[in-house]
């Protein structure tokens, strides 16, 4: 049975559609080693004393044999290899994935690569030159018998000498067709199988290709939380200002008017950020997403806490820059994730507590080094009737985790849960060491 599947795959293999495209590789591969072939016919036929190289097929060889090490020598150039991963991608029918993408990195996959380029350009030239003079050969032979006029060609003599012999012509012309494709076949077959080998990716290349995936979802693990935080804060405050407006609607027309003003205020910003991180995920183009428009502690602050106070809840906001003077000295990233963090603590605690909220932001001098202090308490949320103690707040949510990874990416911390009777959450952000300007690019996580 196996022998039938055999024989049944065998046309496939030799004439199919992949070996055509094997042969065309190797074609290629023949046409890209005639320069290499043209300059040593040259110093071959000097050495030669100026023989003829092509009408002697020992010169013709031993010109052939001088161009592969040329060949291999402009093998070793980084750019070889894409070229060549790109053609075998192709025309090759070998598997995407085992092989490397882009330049070989290390002199290890530059000779790989180089030895690929010699043994496709060396088994490509000879079955070009296979094909090339097979191919007339066969079509002469096979037409022998059928043209008086090629019978009397000196191909007529020899061989075909008798009126007999004329007629196995066709069969040595049919052999030779059918050597030039199973050679052909064979070869292409056999660089598919070395492929891999001398242009699969290598350890280096593995490493590069995990760390740029590693960096490509930081950043968009990064966009994913400026998108929680954003739509996060902005359904809790709205949700929180429309039910408020709603239960005094008859009585306090002029709250109702703050609170339809903030929802506008809130939901303009929200859905202009969300366009924005929209736009770069779209675009395909995760890189970028430094140039998404984020809000800072030192612009936005005040209006995040007028807005969130529209929905009915008392804010008290203690700020006490300290030695940075105000909040627009804070590096630009610090700024930028403190806002975020302060976001955050007043959505889990619209979400999830009752009673006012009391915010402190401060900047501090412990053990001679800068740090931005955020620290954000007010109460639990009360038990259903019947329960007993305070209903525990959640501490697993995607909120508080994007706040500790904001945190970390400056170097900092953050503790969230109870507090005595309240819930805190509080965050420390180093700033560097103190006194003395902030230093851009010395300032952790700065340019991430």
């Amino acid at each position: 049975m196996n022998g039938v599947g055999v024989l049944r795959r065998w046309p496939g293999a030799v004439l199919g559609r992949r070996a055509r495209l094997r042969w065309v590789h190797l074609v290629l591969g023949g046409a890209l080693l005639m320069p290499y072939f043209l300059l040593t016919q040259v110093f071959v036929g000097v050495a030669a004393d100026g023989a003829n190289v092509l009408s002697s097929l020992p010169l013709t060889l031993a010109a052939y044999a001088s161009a592969l090490p040329l060949a291999a020598v402009t093998g070793l150039f980084g750019l070889v290899r894409p070229m060549s991963v790109t053609a075998v991608r192709a025309m090759s029918g070998v598997p995407g994935d085992l092989l490397a993408d882009g330049p070989a990195r290390s002199w290890g996959a530059r000779w790989r690569a180089s030895a690929w380029w010699t043994l496709h350009l060396g088994v490509g030239a000879v079955i070009s030159g296979m094909t090339l003079a097979a191919t007339p050969m066969a079509v002469v032979l096979i037409l022998l018998p059928f043209s008086a006029a090629l019978r009397a060609q000196p191909v007529a003599t020899g061989w075909f000498g008798n009126a007999a012999a004329p007629w196995v012509a066709p069969l040595l012309g049919a052999g030779l067709v059918v050597l030039v494709v199973l050679c052909s076949a064979a070869a292409g077959a056999l660089l598919a199988r070395l492929a891999p080998g001398l242009l699969g990716p290598t350890t280096a290349d593995r490493l590069a290709a995990a760390e740029e995936r590693a960096a490509d979802l930081a950043v968009r693990n990064r966009l994913a939380r400026e998108l929680h935080d954003a739509v996060g804060h902005a359904l809790s405050a709205v949700t929180l200002q429309a039910g408020a407006a709603r239960r005094v609607l008859d009585r306090d027309p002029e709250f109702v008017r703050e609170a339809l003003a903030a929802i506008e205020d809130t939901t303009r910003r929200t859905v202009g950020e969300l366009d924005a991180v929209l736009g770069l995920l779209r675009d395909g183009d995760p890189a970028r997403a430094d140039a998404a428009p984020a809000p800072t502690l030192a612009a936005d602050l005040d209006g995040l806490l007028s807005r969130t106070r529209a929905g009915g809840t008392a804010i008290t906001c203690r700020q006490d820059p300290g030695p940075v003077g105000h909040w627009g000295q804070l590096p630009a990233i610090a700024s930028r994730e403190a806002y975020r963090i302060v976001q955050e603590g007043l959505s889990n605690a619209l979400r999830h507590g009752l009673g006012p909220v009391d915010l402190l932001i401060r900047v501090h001098t412990p053990d001679g080094h800068r740090e931005l202090e955020i620290t954000m308490t007010n109460p639990p949320a009360q038990p259903p009737p019947g329960r007993e103690g305070g209903q525990p707040r959640r501490t697993g949510g995607r909120g508080l985790r994007g706040a500790a990874e904001r945190a970390a990416l400056l170097g900092g911390r953050i503790d969230a849960g109870p507090h005595g009777s309240r819930w805190r959450l509080r965050a420390v952000l180093p700033l560097g060491a103190a006194p003395g300007p902030f230093p851009g690019a010395a300032f952790p996580g700065a340019g991430r």
